[in-house]
C-alpha cells in the first residue's frame, strides 16, 4: 500500500510538472505574440508612435496615451484600408512597415525610403507647393509616388518628376532649389503612407491651369490652391 500510495503521489508531481510547463510554453508565446504587433488591449512607445502618426494623418482623433483601444483599432481599420492592406484593426509588420514604424531593434532605415527619391520628393515638393498647408505640400509627393505605382507613369520617381511636361517646376528650374525642412517632413510623411489626395494621380491651380483636360479629370479633393484628381 505503500508503494502504491507513493507512486500515486510521484504521478501527481510529474503531472503537475508537465502542466506547469505547458503553461509557461503558452505564456512565453502569447507574450511574445503580443511583443511581436500591437493590437487590441495593448499598451507601450509602440502604440504611442501609432498613434502619434494616425493622429498626424488625420486618421485618429484620440489622444496618444499608449492604449491600444476601440478608437486606435478603427483608426488603424482607416490606414489599412486606405493603403490596400489586410483590414484587421492590427498593426502587424506590413502595417508598422507601411507607417514607417521599425522596432527598436530594426534598421532605422528599413521604411524611410530611398534617401535620393526622398530628396527628390522633398524638391517637387518644395518648388510645386512651399506656401501650401501642409498637408497639401504631402498631397504633391504623394500624387508622385501614386504615378510610381501606376501603369500609365514611369516607374521610378525620379522618372516621374523628370517625365517630359509633367512638372512646371522642373521646366522652370525651379526643382533645382533647396527644399526647407517641411518640404522634407512632407515628403517622408508621403513615403510612410500618408495620402491625402486617396490615390490622385494628377493635380492642378485653377487659377493658373490652361489646359482643358485637365478640368475633365474626376475631382477628389481640394487642398490649398491645388484640385486633385484621377
Amino acid at each position: 500500500m505503500k508503494n502504491l500510495a507513493r507512486i500515486k503521489r510521484i504521478s501527481l508531481i510529474i503531472l503537475f510538472c508537465m502542466l506547469v510547463g505547458v503553461f509557461t510554453f503558452i505564456s512565453i508565446n502569447k507574450y511574445n505574440e503580443v511583443q511581436a504587433l500591437s493590437k487590441y488591449g495593448s499598451r507601450g512607445s509602440e502604440v504611442t508612435k501609432i498613434q502619434q502618426k494616425l493622429k498626424r494623418w488625420g486618421y485618429y482623433t484620440g489622444s496618444a496615451d499608449g492604449i491600444y483601444g476601440s478608437k486606435t483599432v478603427a483608426a488603424v481599420k482607416k490606414f489599412q484600408q486606405k493603403n490596400g492592406l489586410k483590414v484587421d484593426g492590427i498593426a502587424g509588420t506590413k502595417t508598422l512597415a507601411a507607417m514607417g514604424i521599425t522596432s527598436s531593434s530594426g534598421s532605422s532605415s528599413g521604411n524611410s525610403g530611398n534617401s535620393n527619391d526622398v530628396n527628390l520628393l522633398s524638391r517637387i515638393v518644395y518648388a510645386e507647393a512651399r506656401g501650401e498647408p501642409y498637408s497639401g505640400q504631402v498631397a504633391v509627393a504623394a500624387v508622385v509616388l501614386n504615378r510610381v505605382s501606376s501603369s500609365l507613369f514611369p516607374n521610378t520617381v525620379a522618372g516621374v518628376i523628370y517625365q517630359s511636361g509633367a512638372f512646371d517646376a522642373v521646366s522652370d528650374g525651379q526643382i533645382n532649389m533647396s527644399p526647407d525642412s517641411t518640404a522634407r517632413k512632407a515628403a517622408q510623411d508621403a513615403v510612410n503612407g500618408w495620402d491625402p489626395t486617396y490615390g490622385c494621380i494628377y493635380y492642378f491651380n485653377p487659377a493658373t491651369a490652361t489646359s482643358k483636360w485637365i478640368w475633365s479629370r474626376p475631382q477628389v479633393v481640394t487642398i490649398g490652391k491645388h484640385i486633385f484628381c484621377r
